[in-house]
């Protein structure tokens, strides 16, 4: 055994131990993105960076051997820039995305890409508890949004998008014609109670979260029906009663009380103020009376936080056309599922700051030349539309335009360390950018994995599992100097480089560039 110090801390610890074990041990995060435990130590990110106190020097601790009297500081500021700059220069490297482009646009910010992939499985239930993790609505909204993910979605760079609002139709239509449709799960019941003035979209959307998240909600609308816009500005060819009451119903279904017909003057929000403790206001715009309420405002509406929607530090929250007019239901249900966020951080005394999201890699439009690479696992043929609208897609064609999704999410997309490291660090993708992009490629020749080249950041951990559990090829670098690029050697396939170890390989990669097909499936 020998002696060491870690932040002026004295240890015990056995001699070769690597530095960066002892730090972890210690309780001390250190990220890393090149060291795989009991593997060939391979020093390339230089994301796990210390310094030695005598020296002063910057370090890898990855690499590092414990040496008698050895002084290590795994954290100041110049250490933090250090791995900040690390995880910039592996960015510029890095071409991929994290979110789709349609996940992105979607103002509710559902997982489009997993549920295309489990519709094109025929895993329906599946793709509608994913849905429903997002969507409030998923039946009125696959009829009336007009679907601004499927303008960002990529699928346009080859023919047409992909019939994102038909297919989230599907899967709610499908719950709705259930014998006993799904109801989701709640949290443990809070004890809190909050009042929602308002049974528009954006008043439905925040008593569906609030729901879950375990609070008692109560809907109070001045209309003889909930729904709001849905009752004002649809006609019934375009959304049917029957659909929107069977939604709405689902709704109450989680506890959600509702009181229709029963208008809210001054003395009425006050005494909600009082009573509930929190009050969400989505009356839409132009509610006659809410100018009496005692609330700030402006021209379109009342003021409020606008990531948060918070007025001010009361307990009262706005969401949709009461905060800012707007035409799009999906906006206002985005926007509800985001102030649940809020209230739920409020109700339990947590710093109210909203939803947050992670660092987001983004490299823009496809070129022509990348168009055939991500058709590799897309089924190809045009958008395909029902005969008749108001009959939506049958399963099979819902299977069959699902399989037109490109995949251009990642599929590692909660699990990728340059990503998770990049948001802790608050890396900028763009400080290193390059003057033109590296084509994205896609090796899907093998039944378990995809490789994905340009995601790649030659972290070399394929290498060395592949050498060690002695595949016949496995992956190698390739090339010399800054043209060197990880691959199977002498032109072989990739199902031919891995037949061992394809899944530990896809597990261990910190970046996605290798990832399992079915991962989220």
């Amino acid at each position: 055994m020998i002696k060491i110090k870690i932040d002026k801390r004295e240890l015990e610890v056995a001699e070769g131990s690597v530095v960066m074990e002892v730090i972890r041990d210690m309780g001390i995060e250190v990220p890393s993105m090149c060291y795989l435990k009991d593997t060939e130590r391979f020093t390339s990110c230089m994301v796990c960076v210390v310094k030695d106190r005598k020296s002063g020097k910057i370090v890898p601790s990855c690499s590092m051997e414990a040496l008698e009297g050895m002084d290590i500081i795994s954290m100041d500021d110049e250490i933090r820039e250090a791995r900040k700059s690390a995880l910039e220069l592996l960015l510029s490297e890095h071409v991929g995305d994290c979110e789709a482009p349609c996940q992105v646009t979607c103002p509710a910010h559902m997982d489009i890409p997993l549920m295309n992939r489990l519709l094109a499985a025929g895993k329906f239930h599946e793709a509608l508890v994913a849905v429903k993790k997002d969507i409030a609505l998923p039946s009125i909204l696959g009829r009336i949004c007009p679907a601004p993910c499927e303008g960002a979605c990529r699928r346009k760079s080859v023919d047409e998008a992909v019939s994102i609002c038909l297919l989230k139709r599907f899967a709610g239509d499908e719950d709705l014609a259930a014998e006993v449709p799904w109801k989701p799960e709640a949290a443990k019941t809070s004890g809190k109670n909050v009042t929602i003035i308002g049974a528009g979209p954006a008043g439905l959307a925040a008593a569906y979260h609030l729901a879950l998240k375990g609070h008692r909600c109560r809907v109070i609308d001045r209309n003889r029906m909930a729904g709001g816009s849905l009752l004002k500005e649809v006609s019934e060819e375009e959304l049917p009663a029957k659909i929107r009451q069977q939604e709405i119903e689902q709704i109450a279904a989680l506890g959600v009380e509702f009181s229709l017909d029963s208008a809210v003057d001054q003395k009425r929000f006050s005494e909600f103020e009082s009573s509930s403790d929190a009050v969400v206001v989505a009356t839409g715009k132009g509610e006659s009376g809410v100018s009496e309420w005692g609330l700030p405002m402006h021209s379109n509406g009342i003021e409020a936080a606008g990531k948060t929607y918070q007025v001010g530090d009361s307990k009262v929250f706005v969401v949709g056309s009461a905060l800012k007019p707007s035409k799009m239901a999906i906006r206002a249900l985005g926007q509800g599922k985001e102030a649940a966020f809020s209230v739920d951080q409020f109700l339990r005394g947590q710093a109210v700051q909203g939803e947050s999201f992670l660092f987001n890699s983004r490299f823009g439009k496809l070129v022509p030349a990348e168009y055939a690479e991500y058709l590799k696992e897309s089924m190809e043929g045009p958008r395909l539309e029902p005969d008749r609208k108001e009959d939506g897609l049958s399963r099979e064609q819902v299977m069959a335009e699902a399989a037109r999704c490109l995949h251009c999410d990642c599929r590692d997309l909660h699990t990728c360390r340059l990503r998770l490291y990049s948001d802790a660090y608050g890396a900028d993708q763009k400080r290193f950018k390059p003057e033109t992009r590296q084509l994205c490629t896609k090796q899907a020749q093998h039944n378990e994995v995809i490789y994905e080249p340009s995601k790649c950041i030659k972290c070399g951990i394929c290498v060395r599992l592949t050498a060690q559990y002695r595949e016949d090829f496995g992956f190698t670098f390739i090339g010399r100097g800054f043209d060197v690029v990880i691959g199977i050697p002498f032109n072989e396939s990739l199902a031919a480089g891995l037949k061992k170890v394809a899944l530990e390989v896809a597990d261990a990669c910190p970046t996605g560039a290798i990832s399992r097909k079915s991962k989220k499936i």
